[in-house]
């Protein structure tokens, strides 16, 4: 590489030139007025399609401009692959939890935890007893995937037989469960904030305490503003249940599994699949009949019959014939193919995400913000909006949290800030905001697990839209501010006499 180059700004990898601020607007500004058309125009069902749309042409876009600033196809095609088998994991996991949904639906634990729920729940408190229930079960496993696609599912059901609204059950749902997310020692999130950030785990936990449990505290009071006042009579839902479904405590083990599971830290999918298979064995010891029945083929022997109906439930999610329609609603759901929707969006925002970083768009964007930033104040709010504009440009949690930790080290270090606070700031906005993003791969999980568009529930997740607001006001009062030897503070020699 000629000095000549190295002076216009030749990347030494690529050969390509760094994208000007026109070209890294472009591709995310089209983004933004695309998808804003495609609600506008489709609604709610803008996701099943539109979006895909869109994100894919906004990754063409971008991959012109990266091609036009001397990047190789080749490049840019390998850059796509490695962030979607990026992704393959968390794919797998949706895949996982619509076969959950369909067996449990069918093994009925879904309906159990409706009915224990009635029993147990009081609707005036619902929403923050929910919030606060999501925040312990995740704190002890780690995951906010597994306790929406688990507990969050048989909470909706609660909600929905009391006439509770469904966005705001989803809300409580999703903010318990990303405080767990951000302040277990058993997340990946958490590990990967820490990794990057290069600070100590404990001590990362410890201080995220100090915004996570008052933005906790503060949803939970809102939430129990919003409890419906009065007494909600659960009898009537309660008999019909006895009337139309078999319910046991034993329906529960497929539960019990999952969570033993994910405190022994197996693999997500493992743990979750392990789930829908005990679904279907429950189901087929418990209500064998329903099996039968649903496996539609009065030819086969009852061992094929029961093995096609368990099958088709993993694959296809389960129908439910009770006659009572509240019921049959709430039970016919899932199976792999009710994700396949969510897999596409994935996919497709993904691409877009890895077109950008890998073009230099995103770093393109932040650079100009980083070098004006004098405070650090300043700087904690700079790394919450870069991580909220990751989510959205990237479309993925891992990416948004990693990003940071490669920007702002350097910027955090010649502040006197240990790194981890840069670890903290990072949980506290990039972690809990990608559930709010309908294309990220949070949103879109959420979304199809709880069976509630993003844009209808984000407004009532109060733990993740107060957290960033709460890493801010602690940078701007100077409050747990963790220094270390600041650059200009270091001990040298006395001057010779």
């Amino acid at each position: 590489m000629s000095q000549i180059d190295r002076e216009e700004g030749v990347d030494p990898k690529t050969g390509s030139h760094p994208p000007s601020l026109v070209d890294a607007l472009v591709p995310c500004l089209t983004l933004i007025a695309l998808l804003s058309l495609s609600y506008v125009l489709f609604g709610n069902d803008a996701s099943s399609g539109p979006n895909q749309i869109a994100l894919l042409f906004c990754g063409i876009v971008a991959a012109g401009i990266a091609y036009k600033n001397g990047m190789h196809w080749n490049g840019i095609r390998q850059a796509v692959v490695d962030g979607i088998a990026a992704a393959l994991p968390a794919i797998l996991i949706l895949l996982a939890v619509g076969a959950l949904i369909g067996t449990w639906a069918m093994s009925g634990t879904i309906i159990s935890m409706i009915y224990y729920g009635l029993k147990l729940l009081s609707p005036t408190y619902f929403y923050a007893t929910t919030c606060l229930v999501c925040a312990v079960v995740a704190f002890s496993i780690g995951s906010s995937w597994t306790v929406a696609g688990t507990l969050g599912i048989g909470l909706m059901g609660v909600a929905a037989n009391m006439g509770l609204s469904p966005a705001i059950t989803a809300g409580a749902i999703i903010s318990g469960a990303y405080f767990g997310d951000k302040a277990s020692p058993l997340s990946d999130t958490v590990n990967l904030a820490t990794a990057t950030a290069g600070s100590d785990i404990y001590s990362h936990i410890r201080e995220s305490l100090w915004t996570s449990v008052p933005a906790l505290l503060l949803s939970s009071i809102v939430f129990a503003l919003l409890g419906q006042a009065g007494d909600f009579d659960p009898t009537r839902a309660l008999a019909m249940i006895d009337n139309k479904v078999a319910v046991s405590l034993w329906a529960f083990l497929p539960l019990v599994l999952v969570f033993l599971l994910s405190i022994g830290r197996f693999p997500p999918f493992v743990t979750i699949f392990a789930g829908a298979i005990a679904g279907a064995v429950v189901a087929v010891l418990h209500d064998p009949g329903t099996v039968v029945a649903f496996a539609s083929a009065p030819d086969l022997p009852s061992g094929l019959a029961l093995l096609r109906g368990t099958w088709a439930a993993l694959a296809n999610g389960f129908i439910s014939s009770t006659g009572e329609k509240s019921i049959d609603v709430i039970l016919s759901r899932g199976g792999m193919a009710s994700m396949m929707n969510t897999v596409w969006l994935i996919i497709t925002a993904l691409a877009f995400g890895a077109v950008v970083e890998h073009a230099g768009m995103l770093k393109r964007l932040i650079d100009p913000l980083v070098a004006r930033t004098k405070s650090v104040a300043g700087l904690i709010a700079t790394v919450v909006g870069t991580s909220v504009v990751s989510n959205v440009i990237t479309s993925d949690q891992y990416i948004s949290i990693a990003l940071p930790g490669k920007l702002f080290g350097a910027s955090f270090a010649d502040r006197g800030l240990a790194p981890v606070m840069l670890s903290r700031v990072v949980g506290d906005s990039a972690t809990v905001t990608s559930p709010l993003v309908p294309w990220n791969s949070c949103g879109a999980y959420m979304a199809a697990t709880l069976g509630i568009p993003t844009a209808a529930y984000a407004g009532f997740c109060f733990f993740n839209i107060l957290n960033p607001l709460l890493a801010i006001a602690f940078g701007l009062l100077g409050w747990r501010m963790v220094r270390t030897k600041a650059p200009d503070a270091r001990v040298t020699s006395p001057a010779p006499v």
